[in-house]
């Protein structure tokens, strides 16, 4: 594979940011300002380490405008986190993987697979499905019948991609996966047993989505499971039958999802929060590790806590938890002393 290089000017270019200083300098890598070396672009999203800026081997540097006192190349960016992952993604590249189909892959006669795809060993693609464009999918992938998978995906090893589903454009699946797995539907009669209902759906993902390894994405009992464009989604995170996330999400490990959820776009779920089934989550949400969720939430806000509150509330409430041995201290002396004062009225009661 052949190593990448860019000229500083290049890099200025791609990334849409304004360069100062040579702009023939080449950049052959991205890293921390501890460690990147003569030919690497480095970058300072928190003025607080400067002091390291100024002890760095790197060639270039990406920072704010407003950083003052910058003696080296750089690239001026409004957003110097950003552009410095905008920056690593010129660089990367996924696992190599040979264009075309691996002779132990299984690919069912009708299944259609872009000439520039790339199936690894023991991938099994089944009848109707249809593999897209620059798409790689690597080995023990599972692909069942009717399932569409864009263009420029990566689908990495032991992910399952069961009956209908679809997959967007440029989404990346990790490794233990299981897209179109049956929601948990189940009827009861009037002595508990339970019987299934069928999950008749299916998922769709949207473009850009990223999805962790070891998550679970249901299919839908009826209608469709939809992952929102952009979304990203962490390692072990459950999502059930007819959740809709929206765009631009991000959930975090260990976050459960029960059935029927709307989540708006640009939500945030810290890790392991759960929300239980036929909730609707606003736009813009936020919510806090370890929180539970058991009503509606209006856009906009910010939660945390079991049960969720606003996380003002929370905070206000956890500096009186943190007062308790105090408080249960003073309250022990303050009945010392009604004890002592009621025992005192007491004689002088007697005594008249």
């Amino acid at each position: 594979m052949t190593k990448k290089e860019y000229t500083l000017q290049q890099m200025a270019e791609l990334l849409g940011v304004e360069r100062q200083g040579p702009a023939n300098l080449v950049i052959r890598g991205v890293g921390p300002l501890q460690a990147a070396g003569p030919d690497q672009l480095s970058f300072l999203a928190n003025p607080k380490y400067k002091s390291q800026l100024e002890s760095s081997r790197a060639g270039a540097v990406i920072v704010h405008p407003s950083v003052p006192g910058v003696d080296r190349p750089r690239l001026l960016s409004l957003n110097p986190y950003w552009t410095m992952a905008k920056a690593a993604q010129l660089f990367h590249e996924p696992p190599d993987l040979p264009v075309g189909v691996h002779p132990t892959a299984v690919v069912a006669p009708d299944a259609r697979i872009a000439p520039d795809a790339a199936l690894g060993p023991l991938v099994h693609v089944g009848p109707g499905a249809s593999i897209g464009s620059g798409t790689r999918i690597y080995g023990h992938v599972h692909i069942a019948g009717n399932v569409t998978v864009g263009d420029q995906c990566l689908i990495h090893p032991n992910v399952t991609i069961l009956d209908g589903c679809r997959i967007g454009d440029r989404v990346i699946i990790h490794s233990g996966t299981v897209i179109g797995s049956d929601g948990f539907g189940f009827a009861q009669d009037d002595q508990g047993r339970s019987t299934k209902i069928p999950q008749t759906g299916i998922v769709v993902i949207e473009d850009d989505v990223e999805i962790g390894a070891n998550c679970a994405v249901d299919r839908a009992t009826f209608g469709v499971t939809r992952i929102g464009r952009g979304t990203k989604i962490d390692n072990l995170v459950q999502i059930a039958h007819n959740v809709e996330i929206g765009e631009h999400s991000i959930i975090v490990a260990q976050v459960g999802i029960s059935g029927s959820v709307t989540l708006g776009k640009h939500v945030i779920l810290g890790g392991q929060v759960g929300i239980a089934g036929h909730l609707t989550v606003g736009d813009g949400v936020r919510i806090g590790a370890k929180s539970a969720i058991a009503h509606s939430v209006p856009p906009g806000q910010d939660l945390m806590g079991i049960p969720a509150i606003p996380h003002k509330e929370w905070f206000r409430n956890y500096a009186n938890w943190k007062r308790l041995p105090r408080m249960r201290d003073e309250l022990a002396r303050l009945r010392k002393r009604v004890d002592a004062l009621e025992k005192e009225l007491g004689r002088h009661g007697k005594d008249d």
